[in-house]
């Protein structure tokens, strides 16, 4: 056996012939690229996901100011609810006081001064102070349940003065009143009495403070033959009632 054999059997892993030795090569391990799809699912989603918070709070917000309109809707509601019941509850005490003023009674002044007539509430009573019997003039006041204590400064609801000065003469005397620098009086022409019975007759109709007092009131001046009447409430909180029976006028030409 000769040499190179010996050596080869030898050693175990010489290259013979001076050939280079052989390196084992570790392989190359390299990372997979992302899928564009993956990254359009991952897009996607965020997208999807702000959308949904977005109509998440889109409808808390719509949900609030449905709450707020209902709430003030209802309320809204209850004021009208409530307020229609106070005025129904006042129409009913008016209707209830109405009704009590019914039926009217008569009212029937002088025969010699014109025999003014009107209809009054029934609730009225009437005290009257100067019949005229013997001449001069002719007053009487009326007011609900009693008269109170006549003078300036007392409220009745209805005075009325059948005066033998000419209507010329009072009417000037109002004029006088109203041209004053701090008149608070203010005078309309109106008709009273009722114009489908014939009964009426055009008046001077006084509004304001009336004169030598501190009262507010209205006052209706008109003539009868040679005579003045006044009829005045002392107070606006009869108006609707002094309207009324001013409507009802009549007297004998």
């Amino acid at each position: 056996m000769d040499n190179n054999q010996s050596s080869s059997q030898s050693g175990g892993s010489v290259v013979s012939g001076g050939a280079m030795p052989m390196v084992q090569q570790t392989p190359l391990v390299v990372e997979p690229k992302k899928s564009a799809s993956g990254l359009i699912k991952t897009i996607v989603i965020i997208i999807l996901s702000l959308i949904s918070v977005t109509f998440i709070g889109l409808f808390i917000w719509v949900f609030l100011q449905y709450k707020d309109v209902q709430e003030k809707a209802d309320y809204n509601i209850s004021v009208a609810v409530a307020k229609a019941k106070d005025e129904q509850s006042e129409q009913d005490t008016i209707s209830c006081e109405n009704q009590k003023k019914e039926p009217l009674q008569t009212f029937s002044g002088p025969a010699d001064y014109g025999q003014l007539t009107f209809e009054y509430p029934k609730t009225w009573s009437v005290y009257v102070e100067s019949d005229a019997a013997n001449g001069g003039n002719f007053s009487a006041y009326l007011n609900p349940i009693q008269v109170n204590t006549v003078s300036k400064d007392t409220i009745n609801a209805l005075r009325v003065s059948i005066l033998n000065d000419s209507y010329e003469d009072v009417v000037a005397k109002y004029r006088k009143e109203i041209e004053k620098k701090d008149a608070k009086l203010t005078v309309q022409s109106v008709v009273i009495g009722n114009v489908e019975k014939g009964t009426e007759v055009t008046a001077n109709r006084y509004t304001g403070t009336i004169p030598g007092t501190d009262l507010s009131g209205f006052i209706v001046i008109f003539k009868i033959r040679d005579k003045t009447v006044i009829m005045q409430t002392d107070s606006v909180l009869f108006e609707e009632d002094f309207d009324a029976l001013l409507r009802t006028v009549t007297f004998n030409k």
